[in-house]
């Protein structure tokens, strides 16, 4: 007995296993940020967005935003955990944490700044811990603590108590609800809190953990481990859901209504669910569908309808409303799909690793992908799947191996001497009997005989590896290309059995090249894609011509076209994939065309491959699954993108920063100021498409420095460098995918001019060049000054120098008349002084003559003879010349003497003259008539007059007033 309890244990842990792990056929897009990637708290509690689209996440370390590109943390005062974050429609965003409540409203500049509003609840009531939760309706603000609901209204709080606690409140369009553990259920009415329900179903103790609109008149309650209820007419009713036996092990942390009647659930640890209405199991994303963890704390669905996760380990992105989803046939790796076909209502996926198959609701749902996936391995179909191709209303499969043919959950060889790329039938409306078959080795020939395909065996005459084949039945004539080969068309025998006749299409034939050339059959013409655009087949030419049709096309390398059935063309260039839609036509071509850039790069390159089985489901070759596009839904959802300038930085030369500019709410700031020191800025800019972020491109231009728009990017910041004065606007718009441009951002600004080279500074330098100017002209006229001066001194001293000359050469005559008189002077002075000795010795021969006489008489002639002499001496002319000479040949000795002596007599000078002449003072005296001692007296005389000692000669001294002024 107890092997069968423990046999159904295990069935019931398998069948439950089965349903928990319930998935969709198609997954979307899922982008994983860690902590490390925006640098934040690892746990996150709450999400929110404004009107920008920028999301605000409440985290460990507080408020952190995103905008598509650039995180940002922004801490409470305290460092408190910020547990709930709700945006209230206009500006704030709202937070609650550990003793904290408050919001962050952008200010002038657009930077986020905290306003607490713990200062405005009552005194009393000021320690609160966490706060949890926070409902919004109209100008009402709630925020939610263990023991507390702060209502703010008006710049006021009141506090409203619990009757036991509180442990859940959110709002529901206009109203709010919370749970009393108590009371249960309340809605606020008119500043009272009123049950809601008549009486509660609920077990006691059940926590409620998420409110969400049901339909007019109802509401779906979900609570943490009890699952859910409906709350209509004030009775709560259980609903029946296909989880609700997990649902006591995995707790239910919210719920979120996501339209189109479906219902997000996140779990703690169970992940996340998407379910209907009727309580099934729609999908499940978990950590083996790409989730990080599975403990979800909060779910938040954007404005373009997509999910994001706050994470006890970081925050997912699930793009549910994309158009785009991806096919994982093994769950645990992710092949690369070389070909997709729905047959009897199951999908088939070849892969490089086989054959995968599911079956699928075809009208239970929009799409094909949010059907149930059971994929199944087919038996036998190991390897290297090329092509699913339906033939004969049989499903044919190309393989590495040979040709297969899928029957009773399995593959049946039709051949296997070689790999398969392609089959073309004879028709394809009804049953053909021969199919051409393109393979490793070149052509074969299939034959189907109402029950089975039978190979026919090789066609002679083709040996390359041929994968572009098109059977043309009505000319039995086969049309294949190779990339290396060129384009042939070739003749078969009317058996199949070999070709009788080909013919190369080359340049000479109307292509652009021999190389690179891709051979179809679009819209009733054999066409041929080159690098240089589409070419169409003439049939009275036999001849390639360029396909006017396909203008659109010009000059792009084309490696794959195919024809849906309702005439649009799919075509790839370079893993680009792209549609001319004929249901939308222009005016100046008779379509549309549409490029899907969410997936250039994931297309299999050079095995592309393109399943339309209707606009809403397009099956895509893709590197690692396949790629389902809803392609009504991506022409529906293809809007303009949005521009959001972020952060506007100045820098100066030490790198020290300045923001200008915040980013939460955007203005134009109507020429902001910089000093010139500030004159280099860094923009940063983003767009908050959230699914096309990697094809979200920019362009910028910087009027006042340039005047073209730079070429689309995808980068995201620009910055200049040392800007030179003068007023400036930074223009930016962004584009998406598809090619829509957003509205233009602009940031007007202007770098005033250096302190050198403000106004008031050219004012400065004005008075400075004129007091330059004035003074240079005052030099100049110093100049001319000193100049005149320097040519009056030259010309004085050349005037001198002349006149010194004049007087050198007067001194020189009057040297040498000096000489001259000297001369006489001296020949005058040995004159009177031999007469002088000549008189005296005849005055001594009368005198003693007359001594011997006795004659009286005689002697007293004598005596009147000696008075003659005597008298002769006194009047000679000799003395009267001598004493000219010696005052003409004196007179500046006289003078220099005069002028150091004033008080010299005349005989005293003429006493200095005889002495200049260095005479003895014997012949001193025999000149003037006097004693030898005589003369010494005046010597001596002199000597104390001119106040010179008897050490100094006189001579000497004489001397030195005898020079001659030059």
């Amino acid at each position: 007995m107890s092997r069968y309890i423990i046999l159904l244990s295990i069935l019931i842990i398998i069948l439950g296993g089965k349903i928990y792990a319930q998935r969709t056929i198609a997954m979307p897009q899922i982008v994983n940020y860690p902590s490390k990637v925006y640098r934040g708290g690892v746990q996150n509690w709450g999400v929110t967005q404004d009107t920008q689209g920028i999301l605000y996440f409440g985290n460990n370390e507080g408020l952190l935003s995103f905008d598509g590109r650039y995180w940002h943390v922004y801490p409470l005062p305290n460092s408190t955990i910020v547990r709930s974050v709700c945006f209230d429609g206009h500006r704030r965003i709202y937070v609650g944490g550990q003793d904290e409540i408050g919001y962050f409203q952008a200010d002038e500049r657009g930077t986020l700044v905290y306003h607490s509003l713990v200062g405005e609840i009552p005194e009393k009531e000021r320690q609160f811990a966490d706060v949890w939760h926070i409902a919004i309706s109209g100008e009402h603000v709630f925020f939610q603590a263990n023991n507390h609901i702060f209502h703010h209204y008006q710049d006021k709080i009141s506090v409203d108590r619990p009757h036991s606690s509180w442990q859940y409140m959110t709002s529901v369009g206009e109203d709010v609800y919370a749970q009393d553990m108590e009371r249960g259920l309340l809605h606020y009415e008119e500043g009272i809190w009123k049950p809601t329900a008549i009486e509660s179903t609920l077990k006691e103790g059940a926590i409620i953990t998420g409110v969400v609109s049901y339909a007019a008149d109802t509401l779906l309650v979900a609570t943490m481990k009890d699952g859910l209820f409906y709350l209509a007419n004030g009775h709560f009713v259980p609903k029946v859901t296909s989880m609700g036996p997990r649902f006591s092990t995995n707790r239910i942390s919210s719920i979120r209504f996501l339209g189109n009647d479906l219902f997000a659930l996140s779990m703690y640890p169970g992940g996340m669910l998407i379910m209907d209405k009727r309580g099934e199991v729609v999908q499940r994303y978990s950590y083996g569908e790409g989730l990080q963890t599975n403990n979800i704390r909060d779910i938040f669905k954007d404005r373009n309808g997509n999910l994001w996760l706050a994470l006890d380990d970081g925050i997912d992105y699930i793009a549910v409303n994309s158009a785009i989803k991806y096919i994982y046939p093994d769950q645990h790796t992710k092949l690369g799909t070389y070909s997709v076909r729905i047959f009897n209502h199951k999908l088939y996926l070849g892969t490089s690793n086989g054959l995968y198959v599911t079956p699928y609701v075809g009208n239970a749902l929009d799409n094909i992908g949010m059907s149930e996936a059971q994929f199944e391995k087919v038996r036998h179909s190991d390897g290297q799947i090329w092509s699913i191709q339906e033939v004969n209303g049989r499903l044919l499969i190309g393989h590495e191996e040979g040709s297969f043919e899928v029957r009773d959950g399995s593959v049946r060889p039709i051949h296997t001497n070689t790999g398969i790329w392609t089959y073309q039938a004879a028709s394809r409306v009804s049953p053909s009997r021969d199919v051409v078959v393109g393979s490793y080795l070149g052509l074969r020939h299939l034959v189907f005989d109402g029950q089975h395909f039978v190979d026919d065996g090789h066609i002679d005459g083709s040996d390359e590896s041929l994968r572009f084949v098109y059977y043309d039945d009505k000319n039995h004539v086969v049309w294949v290309s190779h990339p290396y080969r060129g384009v042939f068309k070739l003749s078969l025998s009317p058996d199949f059995k070999k070709i009788i006749r080909q013919k190369q299409y080359d340049v000479a034939e109307g292509l652009p090249a021999r190389l690179h050339n891709y051979v179809f059959h679009i819209r009733n013409d054999i066409v041929v894609s080159t690098p240089k655009g589409v070419y169409m087949y003439d049939g009275e030419t036999d001849a390639f011509i360029s396909a006017k049709q396909y203008q659109a096309l010009v000059d792009m390398p084309i490696q794959y076209m195919t024809e849906d059935k309702m005439g649009n063309v799919w075509f790839a260039s370079n893993k680009r994939l792209g549609v001319l839609d004929f249901s939308r036509p222009l005016e100046e071509y008779p379509y549309t065309v549409s490029y899907f850039p969410e997936l250039n790069g994931e297309i299999l390159g050079g095995f592309e491959s393109v399943y339309v089985h209707d606009t809403e489901n397009v099956f895509i070759s893709g590197q690692k699954g396949g790629i389902l596009l809803n392609y009504t839904a991506y022409q529906e959802r293809a809007s303009k993108p949005n521009m959001l300038l972020r952060t506007v930085k100045a820098f100066d030369s030490d790198k020290k920063e300045q923001l200008l500019f915040g980013g939460y709410r955007y203005q134009d700031v109507s020429h902001t100021k910089l000093r010139y020191v500030f004159n280099s800025l860094q923009f940063n800019f983003s767009s908050t498409m959230y699914d096309q972020q990697d094809q979200v491109e920019f362009r910028y231009m910087l009027e006042g420095l340039e005047t073209k728009w730079s070429a689309w990017s995808n980068r995201s910041e620009k910055e200049y460098t040392n800007l030179p004065a003068g007023t400036y606007v930074f223009r930016v718009k962004s584009r998406n995918g598809m090619g829509n441009e957003s509205e233009e951002q602009t940031f007007s600004f202007r770098v005033m001019p250096p302190w050198y080279a403000h106004p008031v500074s050219y004012a400065l330098y004005a008075g400075l060049l004129l007091v330059f100017i004035f003074w240079l002209l005052r030099i100049q006229r110093k100049k001319l000054k000193e100049r005149h001066r320097d040519e009056l001194h030259v010309r004085q001293l050349e005037i001198e120098k002349k006149e010194k000359e004049v007087i050198k050469l007067r001194n020189e005559k009057l040297e040498t008349e000096l000489g001259f008189k000297d001369k006489e002077l001296a020949n005058l002075t040995m004159n009177i002084i031999q007469r002088g000795e000549v008189l005296s010795k005849i005055k001594d021969n009368i005198t003693q003559t007359m001594n011997r006489l006795e004659d009286k008489e005689t002697q007293q002639n004598f005596k009147q003879l000696i008075r003659l002499i005597r008298s002769a001496e006194r009047t000679n002319e000799d003395w009267e010349k001598f004493n000219a000479h010696i005052h003409y040949a004196n007179e500046n000795f006289f003078g220099r003497l005069k002028k150091q002596h004033p008080d010299l007599t005349a005989h005293e000078l003429k006493l200095c003259a005889l002495l200049r002449m260095n005479l003895l003072s014997k012949e001193i005296a025999q000149l003037l008539h006097v004693t030898v001692k005589a003369v010494e007296v005046s010597r001596y005389r002199l000597r104390k007059k001119l106040k010179i000692d008897s050490e100094v000669n006189l001579y000497d001294y004489l001397m030195q007033y005898t020079t001659v002024d030059v």
